[in-house]
């Protein structure tokens, strides 16, 4: 029997460091991000017909 032991390199030791343990759990509200999927427009809702009648019917 040969008492050999390996010793770890430099990249082995990086990535056993690196990728030895999970990483940490992202709940599912930090991964959802909510916009408008327009700008909103703000003559949308300039229109009143009520102000139409009064200014070219009366």
């Amino acid at each position: 029997m040969s008492d050999k032991r390996e010793v770890p390199d430099a990249a082995e030791t990086a990535r056993r460091a690196r990728f030895s343990k999970l990483p940490e759990r992202i709940h599912l509200e930090d991964t959802v991000e909510e916009r408008a999927a327009i700008a909103p427009d703000p003559a949308k809702d300039t229109y009143n017909p009520d102000e139409w009648l009064v200014r070219y019917c009366l």
